[in-house]
């Protein structure tokens, strides 16, 4: 496995844009490792987003992949997108949706939903390289018991943004006139920008509360340089300009400020007690199973 090299970011004196910049800590899943951006002591949440990682690059030999198993899931939506490899997706309602580089699945546990994450077989027997994001996304307060529901959205449904120095994906919500098709219940941001050639672009205010993370090189903001791996968290209604090499790609992410969450395992909720019932729900088998993949796994003792 390789993985990009963090820098310590460099800020030039004063910076009334950059709130604070985060650098994550590697998180060991077994057969890969991820970047875990949030939640961080430096920031908890940003807009929706209470978790972010990053995933990769991850090269597998034959034989190796992920080996996600059924694990539950309560109160949020998940979002995974991928820049290189591919993920196998099966969950409670009955879908098996493989994922590939520039398509969004979007998983929404409201109040229960069960889900697994594997490589498949063909790509076991040839070995892969795996990169990409996987975020997970407060629901509104009101709407934290919804029904779960799962939808793929096609790479080819996202709009693309191209200008002369840089082309960006609209993943969710609205960007320079072009609106994603993937629905989502709270206001939210997330692009994809690659610089094509050296860029100098302004970040849109519009959402309350913003963060960029770098996936490659490195972008400034301000006269505050961000390397790969790490996230700025913005000042909210602020101008941000932003100036990227070429070559460089970053994801900027926000949305509405969102009351405070506990997070535990997998279980995400404004109330500690709604928590506590999942996990007795879990313990007890009350989720239902994975149809092809019903491996139980015991809840966690921490």
């Amino acid at each position: 496995m390789t993985y990009l090299d963090a820098e310590e970011p460099a800020c030039r004196g004063e910076n009334d844009t950059v709130r604070v910049v985060i650098t994550p800590a590697e998180k060991d899943l077994g057969d890969f490792a991820v970047r875990r951006v949030l939640p961080s002591a430096m920031a908890r949440q940003v807009g929706p987003f209470v978790f972010f990682d990053h995933m990769g690059p991850a090269t597998f030999p034959p034989g190796k992949g992920i080996n996600v198993r059924p694990h539950p899931h309560i109160g949020l939506s998940t979002v995974t997108y991928l820049f290189e490899g591919e993920i196998l997706h099966r969950d409670s309602l009955g879908y098996t949706q493989p994922i590939r580089p520039g398509a969004v699945n979007l998983m929404t546990a409201g109040h229960g939903i069960v889900h697994s994450e594997r490589t498949s077989e063909a790509l076991l027997a040839s070995g892969q390289t795996l990169h990409g994001l996987q975020v997970w996304m407060a629901l509104p307060d009101e709407q934290q018991e919804i029904d779960p529901a799962f939808v793929h959205y096609p790479a080819d449904q996202l709009p693309v943004v191209n200008t002369a120095s840089t082309s960006t994906t609209v993943v969710i919500g609205t960007y320079e006139g072009q609106t994603s098709p993937v629905q989502v219940l709270p206001e939210t941001l997330y692009v994809d920008v690659k610089a094509v050639d050296d860029a100098h672009l302004t970040l849109p205010d519009r959402v309350e509360e913003r963060a960029v993370y770098v996936i490659e090189g490195s972008i400034d903001i301000q006269g505050c340089v961000i390397p790969a791996g790490s996230m700025a968290v913005l000042e909210p209604g602020v101008t941000a300009e932003v100036s990227a090499a070429k070559d460089c790609r970053f994801v900027l992410v926000g949305g509405e400020k969102m009351s405070p969450r506990h997070l535990w395992w997998n279980f995400v909720h404004t109330s500690p007690a709604a928590i506590e019932v999942a996990k007795a729900r879990w313990q007890d088998q009350g989720f239902g199973t994975v149809p092809g993949d019903e491996e139980f796994i015991p809840l966690p003792q921490k």
